[in-house]
């Protein structure tokens, strides 16, 4: 048994809540506009505060019958039974009668004064009736349309659903129609998802800001109760679940156990936010990973509300969410701040994106899998260059990928940079709805609304050409295994170089493709006593091999192919090594029970890939504590040890402190590295290991072909088994079902917690906006290069034993072994301020070399824990600025990472503003698309070097003092505007301020986009 126990101006108030256009033309123009008439928030997807503005007529029809549902629906009712039928929710309505009898004499009054009431059709059921009416593209008779990528005619439709010419206009349908010219001009949209996901890791902290914004409410003497989700709202809980017991058949028991006790306050919180807040479902730990849950369950591919039919679409908290986006349902990742928004009824300003084509063609060859696609894919985009956009796969080659491998490739859109990386609904959708449970009424009813709206695939018809922003084609079958790393998901390495590969990365000097280990290094042995057993290792080793993530354990293909080379190995008498950490983490229940069906897992059971619970686990850092004996073995040496994982990042410092080489890899390729204990091999030429008859074993002799596993999936995949697993998928377990919770609605704060604090973003806020800030003589607090990622920013991993979030957790009486991760106490400011820039594999310039979370106090010349630094010239009122390269904030929608430098000013900014300090702005080469989104809305300024400029060729050292001016007045700043930054010793450069949209400057304006809407919700 491996087990181991040590462990988010008054021009902008006047206009409230709106979505701002490029200009504020629309108000002026309208004589009779008043903000005593605005509608403080805007229909929703799925609901809204009813019937506000009348006098304007503005809540459109479809807006009218939403609001008719949420306030009155029982909480998670927006998720019981839709499965067994069209996903209406009538029958759990608990609106009183005459409330629907005033409703509805009033919807005939909405649907006529609609903008687009002429299109409204209805849907015939195939035996007589009709499914419900819903709003066609077709019937506009527009030939601009049937031009539209699938992606863009989703946001088409959310345009006409929601057009009051007042939230939404004619104007902002006709630029979505007129795409094609649009999109290169970077109009502004507005955007309201159905429905909104998150995870515990974002969503804990989500929770605590809205308590928080219900006690800001009661303090400004509002109605606390006005801050509830308005659209619904899937918290799964599976990002706390760690390897802590591995290689037993009682580790998910253990770890369970483990992470209850670790977690038992967070989770009592989840628990009475899903009965405080309406809307709000949240699935217990042990069900399954997010996305997987959302694949097979929670997607819906087509709403019927009451019976309006419209194309589900989701934004969440983890960048991942782009998984669903294989099943047709665009979905994508935003920050948790961005998302409390949306949750609230704030309507999304978006930028109308390009939209990549990608052709595919062919099939894949015999012995090359989904991930191995994906890496492929990745390596492409990113070459191309996708960031911001929206990718939309097309051709003949989707007809030969299962909706697994689609979700594989959406899943992985993060690491190639796209907002989406979407796959319309076609037959194999439609299967796949079946398969795992969806009623056939119900496919039947999606099949026909979206062939109605010319949203569907049908290969056996002839397709328009769709115009694109940009065009790539790959043809399947030239797609090789493959394997990315080591430090980054998009560095490729096909199987059969991996070893050149590797002795290339120990050669290079330290980068993202280099270790800088000397020739007469590499070739050292390590040799040491596991458990009584003669051990060693060598720099590849691998120490930690994980099947995690949602991005391949949702794929029956891969999983079983795993189980197959496992079969295979005992067969022939391999064994892993005991000193390597293995683990299995499946994405649902569905995954054990079809790895039972198959007999497989008793196979990977010896190997030591016994089932350690359901969730992230390795993937985000979740892999626990190495042996004792094998992580001294690795730091006394300086070993650059390995993990393989089937996930979907690996940054350095990432999935374990001690493992500096990290592989994404396929399941069945993370049992083959299992077995050979080291990534420095050549598969094809070198053997395994030798088996039972003394016969060198090598890679072909284990590895299965696809026909063998296409039978397996045929005979061992079933529809009841995901039927059964997701029936009782909300009544959790005893210990779940056992957590006390408060009853009040206002969250009683505990002071001595360390897990759940009320933080200081509110504190002594006032009715009017603070307005916008500049930089004044700010230091440099961080000097970076390129990719600097969330992970560097916020870790999400363990607490080090001599960071300042340890001592302060020492300081309040709580022991090293429950330090828990950063990750499980992202409901806490104080540690997670403390965590900021915490990384261990953290790269500053300002410490010329030194790898580490410190930085050098300009000042004073002194070397300092970053947090440490922070407060010495908060405590002096001085300002703070961050220089990076290019791609600052890749990684996860990570909201903490802008909370993080935001809270750096101390708690005392929000009692006493006039304190100075905290990081102001962020200068950098480029930023990541959420990143950049998370810091305005914590009110940090994100500026970019002008093309081709960085702070190297500016000659910025980090140690000048950086000044930038910007107008008091909001209203004179402008989105994406030149700004000049100058310097203490003469330099004067200009830069871009990344306000991309009108909205965004009026989050600016507010300090923060919750404090916008939190001020706006109190007027109302």
């Amino acid at each position: 048994m491996y087990s181991s126990t040590s462990s988010s101006s008054s021009l902008l108030s006047s206009v409230s809540r709106v979505r701002f256009s490029s200009s504020l033309s629309r108000f002026s123009a309208t004589s009779s506009f008043s903000p005593s008439r605005v509608k403080l928030f805007p229909s929703s997807s799925q609901s809204q505060v009813p019937f506000l503005n009348e006098k304007h007529g503005s809540l459109s029809f479809s807006s009218t019958i939403r609001s008719l549902q949420s306030p009155a629906l029982p909480r998670f009712s927006h998720c019981l039974n839709w499965r067994s039928r069209p996903m209406t929710l009538t029958a759990h309505s608990r609106t009183s009668a005459p409330f629907l009898e005033r409703s509805q004499r009033n919807m005939s009054t909405f649907a006529s004064e609609h903008a687009f009431k002429d299109i409204i059709t209805s849907l015939p059921k195939p035996g007589g009736g009709e499914f419900g009416k819903f709003y066609s593209l077709p019937a506009l008779n527009d030939p601009r349309i049937g031009r539209l990528p699938y992606l863009i005619r989703i946001l088409l439709e959310s345009a006409i659903r929601n057009c009051d010419n007042f939230e939404v206009t004619k104007d902002d349908v006709e630029r979505i129609i007129d795409w094609e010219n649009t999109s290169p001009k970077l109009v502004e949209i507005p955007f309201k998802p159905a429905r909104v996901l998150l995870q515990d890791f974002t969503g804990v902290p989500a929770v605590v800001d809205l308590a928080c914004m219900r006690d800001a409410m009661k303090k400004l003497g509002s109605d606390p109760n006005k801050i509830n989700p308005l659209v619904p709202v899937d918290l799964v809980v599976d990002h706390s679940v760690q390897v802590d017991v591995a290689r037993s058949e009682n580790a998910i028991q253990a770890n369970m156990e483990l992470e209850f006790q670790r977690n038992k306050e967070r989770f009592a919180f989840l628990k009475w936010g899903s009965s405080a807040f309406r809307n709000m479902l949240v699935v217990p730990p042990g069900s399954g990973i997010v996305h997987q849950v959302n694949l097979e369950y929670l997607g819906r591919v087509v709403f019927n509300t009451d019976g309006l039919l419209y194309p589900d679409s989701v934004v969440g908290t983890d960048s991942h969410t782009t998984m669903i986006d294989g099943l047709g349902v665009a979905g994508w990742g935003v920050g948790g701040i961005e998302a409390e928004a949306a949750m609230l009824g704030q309507p999304m300003s978006m930028v109308l994106p390009g939209v990549a084509g990608f052709k595919l063609t062919g099939k894949l060859r015999d012995g090359v899998t989904a991930t191995d696609l994906v890496l492929t894919v990745t390596q492409m985009l990113r070459k191309h260059g996708v960031v911001g956009k929206f990718v939309e796969f097309y051709g003949e080659g989707m007809g030969e990928l299962s909706l697994a491998d689609r979700a594989t490739i959406a899943n992985m859109s993060p690491e190639y940079g796209a907002t989406m990386g979407f796959f319309p609904v076609d037959h194999v959708t439609l299967q796949y709805l079946k398969l795992t449970g969806r009623s056939d009424e119900t496919v039947t009813m999606i099949e026909g609304y979206l062939r109605a709206n010319k949203m569907f695939v049908d290969n056996n018809e002839p397709e328009e050409e769709k115009a694109y922003t940009s065009y790539l084609e790959l043809n399947l079958s030239e797609v090789e295994p493959c394997v990315s790393g080591p430090k980054r998901p998009h560095d490729q390495v096909p199987l059969k170089d991996m070893k050149v590969d590797w002795h290339a990365c120990l050669d290079n000097r330290v980068g993202f493709k280099g270790f800088a280990i000397s020739k007469e290094e590499q070739g050292k042995v390590v040799k040491f006593s596991f458990h009584g057993q003669p051990a060693e290792l060598r720099h590849g080793s691998v120490v930690i091999a994980a099947i995690t993530s949602c991005t391949n354990t949702s794929n029956p293909s891969v999983m079983l192919g795993a189980g197959l080379v496992a079969k295979k190995a005992c067969e022939l008498g391999l064994e892993v090594k005991p000193w390597i950490k293995t683990s299995l983490a499946p994405g649902s229940g569905v995954v054990t029970k079809y790895l039972l069906q198959s007999g497989l897992q008793k196979y990977l059971n010896q190997q030591g890939f016994h089932i350690v619970g359901y969730g992230c686990t390795t993937c985000i850092g979740n892999s626990g504590e190495l042996d004792e004996q094998v992580a001294s073995a690795i730091s006394d040496n300086n070993i650059i040890a390995a993990a393989v994982l089937s996930g979907n990042r690996n940054f350095e410092g990432r999935v374990h402190p001690l493992t500096r080489a990290n592989y994404l890899a396929s399941p069945p390729l993370v049992v083959a590295y299992a077995l050979a204990g080291t990534v420095d091999i050549d598969f094809e030429k070198e053997p395994i290991g030798v088996g039972k008859d003394g016969k060198d074993v090598y890679f072909k002799d284990i590895w299965p072909s696809n026909e063998e596993i296409a039978e397996v999936v045929q005979s061992s995949v079933l529809p009841d088994m995901f039927k059964s697993t997701y029936e009782a998928i909300t009544k959790g377990n005893p210990t779940w079902n056992q957590l006390s919770l408060p009853a009040s609605t206002l969250y009683p704060w505990d002071p001595n917690s360390t897990y759940i604090h009320e933080p200081p973003y509110f504190k002594d806020m006032t009715r009017d906006p603070p307005g916008p800030h500049g930089v004044k003589d700010a230091y440099c607090l961080l000097l970076f290069g390129d990719s600097i990622t969330t992970d560097h920013i916020s870790p999400a991993g363990s607490i080090n034993k001599d960071s300042p979030a340890a001592k302060y957790l020492l300081e309040r009486g709580v022991d090293r072994k429950d330090f828990n991760s950063y990750g499980s106490r992202r409901g806490n400011d104080e540690v997670m301020v403390r965590g900021t820039f915490a990384n261990i594999r953290l790269v500053n310039k300002l410490l010329n070399g030194e790898v580490g979370p410190k930085t050098v106090h300009i000042p004073t010349g002194e070397k300092l824990y970053v947090f440490d630094a922070a407060m010495r010239y908060k405590s002096a009122g001085q300002d703070t600025i961050v220089l990076a390269g290019a791609e600052y904030g890749s990684g996860s929608s990570r909201d903490w990472a802008a909370k993080g430098p935001k809270l750096l000013v101390g708690s005392e900014f929000y009692l006493f503003p006039a304190i100075q300090g905290g990081v102001k702005a962020v200068i950098a080469k480029s930023f990541e698309r959420i990143h950049r989104s998370n810091l305005v809305g914590m009110g940090i300024i994100p500026i970019c070097f002008k093309p081709g400029e960085d702070a190297e060729t500016l000659g910025l050292t980090g140690y000048e003092r950086y000044k930038l001016d910007l107008p008091k007045k909001v209203s004179e700043i402008r989105p994406g505007q030149d700004v000049t930054v100058s310097t203490d010793d003469g330099k004067s450069f200009t830069c871009i301020v990344r306000f991309d949209t009108q909205v965004e400057l009026a989050y600016f304006d507010h300090g923060g986009i919750l404090q916008y809407v939190i001020r706006n919700l109190s007027k109302q």
